[in-house]
């Protein structure tokens, strides 16, 4: 079997094929365990049985468990498999193939696909631990003299957008999404005293790199949005905000992203309605100017 490219070989996913026909099975303490290392392929690669119940509030012999209930002798066959399915890096070619594979070219189940990784991540980001996170960076972004939004590939967009958003409810904000020496010019609008909100992963690229040195050369403090379990920049940020987007090895959707960032721009927007009212009232006004004919 090939890929679209018809010279990529589609890598059997042995852990999602044992996932699909042995999950329900599993008892509630194992499915936990089995689906965060479904949820977390790469991160397991470099942990412990006791790292992974630590971080499923299990015990090591029950991680061993679960993952031999998976069919697997020990975690050290399992790292084998993850190792072989997921490579280096992972090009987005081979994340198209390996989620259209799944898809099993049917509209209904691409449907389903979108649904169900927007549905599961809304549990995630509304969870209580999220609104602790939620409401210490709105705190943040309260008393911050300006907002800058860090987002670069898809996410240059939502930055965008929400440094829009930012805008009309009165708020002094800038998207900082550029690549390579285009980036420099946008960091100068970084001043003492903004907030930053940065959407990063678990990669540590030149542009995030260079962003986080200018916050730290100016005192600026950051907000963090990540899916990753191990974020690249988890060290530098003040409040990091749990944002899932599906599974690595395939397509990133980035809905729950954007409704993150529409959270903090509304519940800033909650605590300061004054402010949001007054920007608005004048932006109404200032539309009317611009419909007026010219004069003479």
């Amino acid at each position: 079997m090939s890929t679209p490219s018809g010279n990529r070989k589609v890598k059997v996913d042995r852990l999602g094929e044992r996932l699909r026909t042995r999950g329900a099975s599993l008892s509630p303490s194992l499915k936990a365990v089995a689906d965060y290392i479904d949820e977390n392929r790469r991160l397991v690669l470099s942990k412990s049985a006791l790292d992974i119940a630590a971080e499923t509030g299990t015990s090591d012999a029950t991680v061993i468990r679960a993952i031999q209930a998976l069919g697997f002798s020990g975690l050290r066959e399992l790292k084998r498999t993850l190792s072989a399915h997921l490579g280096g890096v992972i090009p987005s070619v081979d994340k198209m193939s390996s989620t259209t594979e799944q898809l099993q070219r049917s509209v209904d189940t691409s449907i389903d696909f979108v649904r169900d990784g927007h549905l599961a991540g809304i549990e995630k980001i509304t969870a209580p631990e999220n609104r602790v996170a939620m409401a210490a960076a709105v705190e943040l972004l309260r008393g911050a003299q300006g907002i800058g939004l860090f987002g670069i590939g898809a996410s240059a967009i939502l930055a965008d957008y929400a440094a829009r958003l930012l805008i009309r409810n009165g708020r002094h904000a800038y998207a900082l999404n550029r690549t390579g020496i285009g980036l420099g010019e946008q960091l100068l609008a970084m001043r003492r005293g903004d907030v930053l909100i940065m959407m990063g992963q678990s990669s540590a690229h030149r542009e995030g790199t260079a962003a986080l040195e200018e916050a730290r050369r100016l005192g600026v403090r950051m907000i963090l949005l990540t899916g990753a379990a191990a974020p690249a920049f988890g060290k530098q940020a003040d409040v990091i905000i749990r944002v899932p987007r599906g599974r690595s090895e395939l397509v990133p959707l980035h809905g729950l992203v954007l409704m993150a960032l529409e959270m903090l721009v509304i519940g800033l927007a909650a605590v300061e309605p004054e402010r949001s009212t007054q920007s608005l009232e004048r932006l109404h006004t200032l539309y009317e100017d611009i419909r007026k004919p010219p004069r003479g």
